[in-house]
C-alpha cells in the first residue's frame, strides 16, 4: 500500500470525521450483540420450561415478551448508528475524492506543453475520473467495512471467548488459511487491476481522437477501419475485465466455504459440550448467530481487498502525473510589466521530445510600442519565438527580457497577463460566442466585447446569427468558418488590452479585404503596444516598424519592408512571387 501512503494527508486532514465515524461504528456493533444474547437466553428459558413446566409456567412468556421487545429496540438504535457510520464515513471520501480531483486538476494546469504533448488526452482524463474513482473506495466503503469488521471481530471474539473458550477456537480455526489466501488472490488482483486501467485509458483515448476527427474519418470513409480497431480495444478491455472477475470470483465461494465450515465445528463441537453438560443450549444458539454475524465481515475482507489493491493500481497511475515537475518554473518576482520593450539575447531552442532545434543564436531588441513582422518558410521557428515569450518553453540556450526583467524571474501570472495570444490553431470553447470573447477578460462588458469583435472585423458575421453573440458554438468551434475562428480569437486578445500582442498566422483563412480591415485597425489599436506579427503573406507585415526573416532557426534578414525587397534574399523573392498571384 505504498501507493496510498500519498493519501495520507487526507486522512490526517478528515482525521476528526473519522474518528466520529470509529466511534459510531463500535457503539452499532456494541448494539448488535444484544440480539444473539436475548436469542440465547430465549432459547434456555424455552429449554427449562420444557424440562420443568411447572416452575416456569408463569414467567416464560414474559420472559420471552421482553426479550423480543428488546431484540427489536437493539435492532432499531444498531441500525441508527449504522445509517450514521455510512453517513460520516462516505461522506469523508467523497469530500477526499473532492480534493483529489482538484489536486490533480491544479497539477495539471501548471506542467508544460512537453507533457500534453507526451500524454493523450483521453489518459489524462482516465487518470482523473476513473482512476480517483476507485482511489474514492478505498477511503469509503473500504475504510467502513475495514473499520466494521475489525469492531465486529474484537467485541465479538471477545464476548465468545468469555461464554465459552474453547468452542471459539475451533469456531476460528478456519481463519488463518482465509489470511492465506487474501494474500495470494491480492497480489494477483493488483497486477490485473492495473492491467484494466492501463487498457481503459487507452480505449478512452482511442474514443476521444474519433469524436474529435470524426469530419475526417467520414470524409476518408475509414469508418470500417475504425470500427476494427474499436473492436479490437474493446476485446482486449472486456478479457482484461473478465480475468480480473475471475480472480474476484474466488472469494466470495472461499468466504462462504469457510462460514460454512465453522458453522459445522459449532453445531458438531458445541453440540457435544451440550451433551456434556458444558454449555447451555442458548449458548450454542448464540454461537451459530454470531458465525452468521462475521459471515458477511468476514466475506468483505475479500471485496475490501479487492477495493485497496484496485485503489493501489489507480493511485500509482495518479501518483506518476503528480511526479512530473513542470519544467516552467515560476518566478519569485512581483514586476509588472509596463512597458513591454522585448530583448532576445543569443537564445537558441531545441525541442525536447524531438531533439529538432527550432531556433539559433536568435539576437533581436524590440522597442516598447513597435511592430514587429515575423516570415520565413514552415518550420523557420517563427511560432517558437513566440512561445518563448509567453513562456510556453524556456530557452535552451541565452536570455529572454521584458522591461530589462529576465521572463524566468517573473511570476507566470504576471507575465502572461500582459500578453495577448493569438495561436497558429485558435481554440474556442463549448461556450457563446460572448463568453469565449470573454475569456480574455472575464468582467467585460457587452459594450467592450461588441468593440473587440469590431476590431477584429467579426463583428457583423455574429449579428446574422440568430442568437448574435449568445449564439452557441460547438467543439473547438466546429459550427463556424476558419476565419470566423481567428477573428474571435483575435477579438480575446484584444479585449484583455495587453501590453504585448502575439498574433501566430492568424489571419490565413481570412479573404484579402478582411485581412486589410483588419490590419488596419490593429495599427490603431497596437500604436501603444509591442506586437509580433508572425505570417506567410508579405501583406500583412509590410508595415511593421521591423521585419525580421528565419530560416531553419536562424535570422537570415532584418528590416523595413522598403529595406528588404531592395535586397537580394528571401523576403524579396517571397513579395515578388505573392505580388505575380494577386496579378493573376
Amino acid at each position: 500500500m505504498k501507493e496510498l501512503q500519498y493519501l495520507n494527508k487526507y486522512l490526517r486532514k478528515y482525521k476528526g470525521k473519522l474518528i466520529i465515524g470509529i466511534l459510531i461504528t463500535v457503539v452499532a456493533r456494541i448494539f448488535s450483540l444484544f440480539t444473539p444474547r436475548l436469542v440465547g437466553n430465549s432459547m434456555t428459558a424455552i429449554e427449562r420450561y420444557v424440562n420443568d413446566k411447572a416452575a416456569y409456567q408463569d414467567t416464560i412468556q414474559d420472559t420471552l415478551l421482553i426479550n423480543i421487545g428488546l431484540i427489536i429496540a437493539a435492532s432499531l438504535v444498531s441500525g441508527f448508528f449504522t445509517f450514521l457510520m455510512r453517513q460520516t464515513i462516505i461522506n469523508v471520501s467523497r469530500y477526499i475524492e473532492f480534493d483529489l480531483k482538484n489536486e490533480i486538476y491544479e497539477h495539471y494546469q501548471v506542467l508544460c506543453s512537453t507533457f500534453y504533448k507526451k500524454n493523450r488526452t483521453g489518459d489524462l482524463m482516465s487518470r482523473i475520473s476513473e482512476d480517483v474513482s476507485k482511489v474514492r473506495m478505498y477511503f469509503g466503503p473500504a475504510i467502513m467495512y475495514s473499520i466494521n469488521t475489525i469492531a465486529l471481530f474484537v467485541i465479538v471474539i471477545a464476548y465468545m471467548i468469555s461464554i465459552a473458550p474453547s468452542l471459539t477456537i475451533y469456531t476460528l480455526l478456519p481463519l488463518p488459511f482465509l489470511s492465506y489466501t487474501i494474500y495470494k488472490l491480492s497480489r494477483a488482483i493488483n497486477q490485473k487491476s492495473t492491467v484494466v486501467q492501463e487498457t481503459l485509458s487507452r480505449l478512452s483515448s482511442f474514443t476521444q481522437e474519433v469524436f474529435s476527427g470524426i469530419a475526417i474519418i467520414k470524409s476518408y470513409n475509414i469508418q470500417p477501419t475504425i470500427k476494427s480497431n474499436f473492436e479490437i480495444l474493446s476485446i482486449e478491455s472486456k478479457d482484461n475485465n473478465v480475468a480480473l472477475a475471475k480472480v474476484q470470483a474466488w472469494f466470495f465461494p472461499l468466504m462462504i466455504l469457510l462460514i460454512g465450515i465453522s458453522n459445522l465445528l459449532v453445531i458438531f463441537i458445541g453440540g457435544k459440550q451440550y451433551i456434556a453438560g458444558e454449555i447451555e443450549i442458548g449458548v450454542l444458539a448464540e454461537f451459530i448467530i454470531y458465525v452468521t454475524m462475521l459471515t458477511w465481515p468476514v466475506a468483505t475482507v475479500g471485496w475490501v481487498t479487492s477495493i485497496i489493491q484496485q485503489a493501489e493500481a489507480s493511485q500509482k497511475r495518479i501518483n506518476a502525473f503528480l511526479k512530473e515537475e513542470p519544467t516552467i518554473k515560476n518566478g519569485e518576482s512581483n514586476s509588472e510589466i509596463k512597458k513591454g520593450s522585448v530583448i532576445f539575447e543569443n537564445v537558441s531552442f531545441t525541442y525536447p521530445d524531438k531533439g529538432i532545434k527550432a531556433l539559433d543564436n536568435i539576437s533581436i531588441h524590440v522597442k516598447e510600442g513597435q511592430t514587429w513582422g515575423i516570415v520565413g518558410n514552415t518550420g523557420a521557428g517563427k511560432s517558437t519565438l513566440l512561445e518563448l515569450i509567453a513562456r510556453l518553453y524556456d530557452p535552451s540556450q541565452g536570455e529572454i527580457r521584458i522591461d530589462q526583467k529576465n521572463i524566468n524571474t517573473l511570476k507566470l501570472k504576471n507575465l502572461r497577463d500582459t500578453i495577448g495570444y493569438v495561436p497558429q490553431n485558435p481554440f474556442l470553447f463549448s461556450e457563446s460566442i460572448k463568453q469565449n470573447i470573454q475569456f480574455g477578460k472575464g468582467d467585460a462588458t457587452d459594450n467592450e466585447i461588441r468593440n473587440a469583435a469590431r476590431l477584429a472585423n467579426v463583428e457583423g458575421n455574429i449579428d446574422q446569427f440568430s442568437n448574435g453573440f449568445e449564439t452557441l458554438l460547438g467543439e473547438r468551434g466546429v459550427t463556424l468558418s476558419g476565419g470566423q475562428i481567428q477573428r474571435i480569437s483575435i477579438a480575446r486578445a484584444l479585449i484583455k488590452d495587453p501590453t504585448i500582442l502575439l498574433f501566430d498566422d492568424c489571419l490565413s483563412a481570412v479573404d484579402a479585404d478582411t485581412e486589410e480591415q483588419i490590419l488596419v485597425n490593429l495599427k490603431e489599436v497596437s500604436k501603444a503596444k509591442t506586437t509580433f506579427i508572425v505570417s506567410h503573406r508579405i501583406s500583412s507585415v509590410k508595415d511593421a516598424d521591423q521585419i525580421i526573416v528565419l530560416e531553419n532557426g536562424q535570422l537570415i534578414q532584418q528590416g523595413t519592408h522598403e529595406e528588404l525587397v531592395k535586397s537580394e534574399g528571401h523576403y524579396r523573392n517571397l513579395a515578388e512571387k505573392q505580388a505575380l498571384q494577386k496579378e493573376k
